[in-house]
C-alpha cells in the first residue's frame, strides 16, 4: 500500500509561513527553506529584542530624569536617593514623562526631598 501524505495539511503550513515572509529581500520570501530559516531568526530576535526594549527604555527615563534633575542642582544618583530616603515611591517612568511634560510638578518633588 503506497505512503499517505497528507498534502493539503503540510501545504497550509509552508503557505502560511511564506506569508509570513512576505516582504523579505530575495529568497527569503519564497525559496521554502530559506524563508522557514529566516522566520525562525526572526522569531529568536523578536524574543531577545523584547527584553532589550525593557532595557533601552530604563536608560532612556534614567537621561531624562538626569537632565532634569541637572537643572534643579542635583544629578540622577543624589536625586534617586533623596527619594528614598525621603520614602517616596516613584517609579522612574512617572518621573521621566514628569520631567518631559510637566516640569513644575517635577520640581516639586525635587523641592520636597532638597
Amino acid at each position: 500500500m503506497p505512503r499517505s501524505v497528507n498534502h493539503v495539511a503540510s501545504r497550509a503550513k509552508r503557505k502560511r509561513i511564506l506569508k509570513l515572509t512576505r516582504g523579505y529581500f530575495g529568497a527569503r520570501k519564497n525559496v521554502w527553506t530559506v524563508a522557514k530559516n529566516t522566520w525562525e531568526k526572526g522569531l529568536t530576535y523578536a524574543y531577545r529584542d523584547r527584553k532589550q526594549k525593557k532595557r533601552s527604555f530604563r536608560a532612556l527615563w534614567i537621561q531624562r530624569i538626569n537632565a532634569a534633575a541637572r537643572l534643579e542642582g542635583m544629578s540622577y544618583s543624589q536625586l534617586m536617593g533623596a527619594l528614598r530616603k525621603a520614602g517616596i515611591e516613584i517609579n522612574r517612568k512617572v518621573l521621566a514623562d514628569l520631567a518631559m511634560n510637566h516640569a513644575e510638578a517635577f520640581k516639586a518633588i525635587v523641592a520636597k526631598v532638597k
